[in-house]
């Protein structure tokens, strides 16, 4: 059982039979009155994020998520099929569980898969990923002044904003969470 003053971020909580990730939260001690917790929780399951407020000391169940590394196969249509590297055992995951980390997965990567009760809920990426540069503008010579960039697209199918001198047939490494580009590899 988890303590309300056990809360940060992160953790994960079983409430109303579902499992909640606590996003933010903050002890409250009114002048008047007991002590409470206000956390921002999202739904494990279906990302709906919620505001609940907990009484000081409640308790509740920890949701146990497992994670598994796999291997990246191949994409199928509206299924992205991985591999466990250690039983080869194969499954597939649908697109709507993945939305979010799709640009950003190359065929042949390992990714953690988070299950909860035996049910795929989501992925977690490594922080930064190396992607090929397979289109983009040409350099534009004396154009370094302005700072900016232009348009590229990742073997992926993704598109992000590059520096000028980026070409195609460059690897770069590219912020999972923000989607930008870091640096050339």
């Amino acid at each position: 059982m988890i303590s309300t003053s056990d809360f940060k971020t992160g953790l994960t909580i079983r409430l109303d039979n579902y499992a909640y990730q606590i996003i933010d939260f903050q002890h409250v001690k009114p002048g008047k009155g007991a002590a409470f917790v206000r956390a921002k929780i999202k739904n494990v399951k279906t990302g709906q994020v919620i505001e609940k407020t907990f009484r000081a000391g409640e308790k509740m169940p920890k949701a146990h998520i497992e994670r598994k590394r796999m291997e990246y196969l191949y994409n199928d249509g509206d299924f992205y099929n991985f591999m466990d590297s250690e039983t080869f055992e194969q499954i597939s995951i649908s697109k709507e569980n993945l939305e979010s980390a799709i640009p950003y997965m190359k065929e042949n990567t390992e990714i953690q898969i988070k299950f909860y009760e035996g049910e795929v809920i989501g992925v977690d990426l490594p922080l930064t990923v190396d992607l090929e540069i397979i289109d983009t503008a040409p350099d534009a010579r004396g154009d370094t002044a302005s700072g900016g960039g232009k348009p590229a697209v990742l073997e992926t199918g993704a598109a992000i904003n590059v520096p000028f001198f980026v070409k195609i047939g460059d690897v770069v490494r590219v912020n999972t969470s923000t989607g930008e580009y870091q640096t050339r590899v």
